[in-house]
């Protein structure tokens, strides 16, 4: 077995740690949990540092378990919220839960015939039986509400404008109570987690030592943040997806190619299986050569690999030339419409109507307005500044077609060396 601890240290990936943790991986194979909230159908790129952490833990020869909060989904966790969230109906969970599930199987080795095979589990299948007074009685006992009262995440609200419900109040004790039910029913010792989870965590070390007298460790990670502030995860459209049809795989690899020169070395500890040397190497190739971006090409290609597949990173290179290369005229044909309108995300888009097919560049150039004025764009064609899925156009004479269209519909404009439209023809 490998150390765990020294492995996830040189990464950053541990912030708290509880005393003997590191002496307890390295005395036997020991189950792990991460808990993953199924708010929505699929686990987004803040998931993924939970999801390396059950990576790491199985490579280094323990036994990850993935919990799924379909009952703590339906409660809903403060940690580092600063107001309650809208419960999910039972339907919407259940969903939610078999989304995520198919999820987290690329990633871990499910195989029961392994000694370190991962599981998944469900909180719902132990506490949908669990009666109030039974929980108030066999777990609410054991923990004070001084214990309760003095953790960051509850006094933050108590003390705030918006207060605490009882509901989430009790979250600590409901995931306090996993991490006790993992311990007697399937030997985990360990629980890994953000550092927001700090306060649950513990709750759940204290519940196992008054109920059982037994012995249970945890670490937990810094959160990921940027360099320059920014939420990590976050793009102006939202969260980046793990699920194709949320977040293509072309809008997956260009957000860690966009990663600042600060943030792509700390996002390769994190975020790959690189050793320490690799990206030592990769770093001394980097300095002095940072427009090349040597960090963050090796970055989306790791990640992108990682998550979607070989095919799909391949794909988003080829998709990047499309844009920021001038020899991709056949890559561009051979796009279907779906590849097409990925690569295009992003890209303004203007409609023309299919009886129009047949009229003059300058026409065409004022028509769909991507120019003011004819003037103005018989001057940038002369200057050899357009060009038609990208084919310089090099006359005033020159004719827009429907044999030019792509997918039959489309038209790729460029303006200068940086402005795209896509043209689509109704």
């Amino acid at each position: 077995m490998k150390n765990l601890i020294e492995e996830l240290k040189w990464r950053g990936l541990i912030q708290d740690i509880m005393p003997g943790t590191e002496e307890q991986l390295n005395k036997e194979m020991t189950g792990g949990y991460v808990g993953f909230d199924p708010t929505a159908d699929s686990l987004h790129i803040g998931n993924l540092v939970p999801i390396m952490l059950l990576c790491f833990l199985q490579r280094c020869g323990h036994k990850p378990i993935a919990l799924i909060g379909g009952a703590t989904g339906m409660v809903g966790d403060p940690s580092g919220k600063s107001e309650e969230r809208n419960l999910l109906s039972e339907e919407v969970l259940q969903h939610n839960l078999s989304c995520v599930k198919n999820q987290l199987e690329k990633f871990l080795d499910f195989d029961s015939a392994k000694p370190n095979g991962a599981q998944m589990v469900n909180n719902y299948d132990w506490f949908k039986q669990f009666t109030f007074l039974d929980f108030i009685r066999d777990v609410g006992k054991h923990i004070s509400i001084n214990y309760m009262l003095a953790k960051d995440s509850v006094k933050k609200r108590v003390d705030g404008e918006t207060g605490m419900s009882f509901t989430e109040f009790t979250y600590q004790l409901v995931q306090g109570y996993d991490f006790y039910w993992l311990y007697k029913n399937k030997n985990c010792k360990l629980q890994m987690g953000g550092s927001d989870q700090w306060g649950n965590i513990v709750t759940g070390t204290e519940l196992i030592r008054k109920k059982s007298g037994g012995e249970a460790f945890a670490f937990t990670c810094p959160l990921m943040t940027k360099a320059d502030g920014g939420k990590f995860g976050k793009t102006e459209k939202g969260n980046v997806w793990l699920d194709a049809k949320k977040t293509s795989p072309y809008q997956f690899y260009q957000f860690w190619l966009n990663a600042a020169d600060e943030d792509a070395e700390r996002y390769l500890k994190t975020f790959t299986f690189l050793t320490k040397e690799e990206i030592e190497k990769l770093k001394v190739q980097h300095t002095g050569n940072e427009h090349l971006r040597i960090l963050q090409q090796k970055l989306a290609e790791e990640v992108t690999t990682f998550v979607h597949s070989k095919k799909e990173y391949d794909f988003a290179v080829q998709a990047s030339q499309i844009l920021f290369s001038n020899e991709t005229a056949e890559i561009l044909k051979q796009l279907n419409e779906e590849e097409l309108l990925q690569v295009m995300d992003g890209v303004p888009k203007v409609e023309l109507a299919m009886q129009s097919l047949g009229i003059d560049i300058i026409s065409f150039l004022t028509d769909t307005k991507i120019f003011a004025s004819k003037g103005e764009a018989k001057k940038m064609v002369q200057a050899g500044g357009v060009s038609i899925n990208k084919l310089r156009v090099d006359s005033a004479d020159f004719r827009v077609e429907d044999k030019q269209l792509l997918n039959e519909k489309y038209l790729l404009v460029q303006k200068g060396k940086k402005n795209y439209w896509l043209v689509n023809v109704v």
